[in-house]
């Protein structure tokens, strides 16, 4: 049975608990930690990347992901122009203040992992390539193979 009543929504909420189990084998186990650094990650590479292709990493999302993703987001304001890791960092670190004290390199790296494990592997490598190369380095290349398109018949 349904727990909310509409697939949609409970969907969603298994794959959103999916992404944050993923992220709490890397941070610690509390899911407002884990919810926080998956939100201060995704808008920090969002705000980064140019519009279209934070777009097509948006649509990849997770419906209640994509919420978080899109909080604040000022499209005129994007991209940013950082260029290092330590800058890339800092935003995260800024952003996750409010919550238990976490690493930002260790919260990147969990969402970048969570990252290569649901998001479509050329999608991934698009992200990666449009961040400095500082950035890039942290995160690991996926090893899925990318899906092919379908053909129609």
């Amino acid at each position: 049975m349904s727990a909310t009543g509409l697939e949609v929504f409970d969907r969603t909420i298994h794959l959103t608990n999916s992404w944050l189990d993923e992220i709490m084998e890397t941070l610690p186990r509390d899911r407002q930690v884990a919810w926080h650094a998956l939100g201060a990650v995704l808008r920090t590479i969002r705000d980064r990347v140019p519009i279209e292709l934070a777009a097509h990493l948006g649509a990849q999302l997770p419906l209640m992901v994509r919420g978080t993703y899109y909080d604040r987001f000022r499209p005129s304001d994007a991209p940013q122009n950082w260029r290092s890791a330590e800058q890339f960092l800092s935003i995260i670190t800024a952003e996750l203040s409010s919550t238990r004290p976490v690493s930002a390199t260790d919260a990147a790296h969990a969402v970048f992992q969570v990252l290569n494990h649901y998001v479509d592997p050329g999608q991934v490598e698009k992200v990666r390539h449009a961040l400095p190369e500082e950035v890039r380095a942290m995160w690991p290349q996926s090893k899925r193979t990318p899906r092919r398109a379908e053909s129609v018949s």
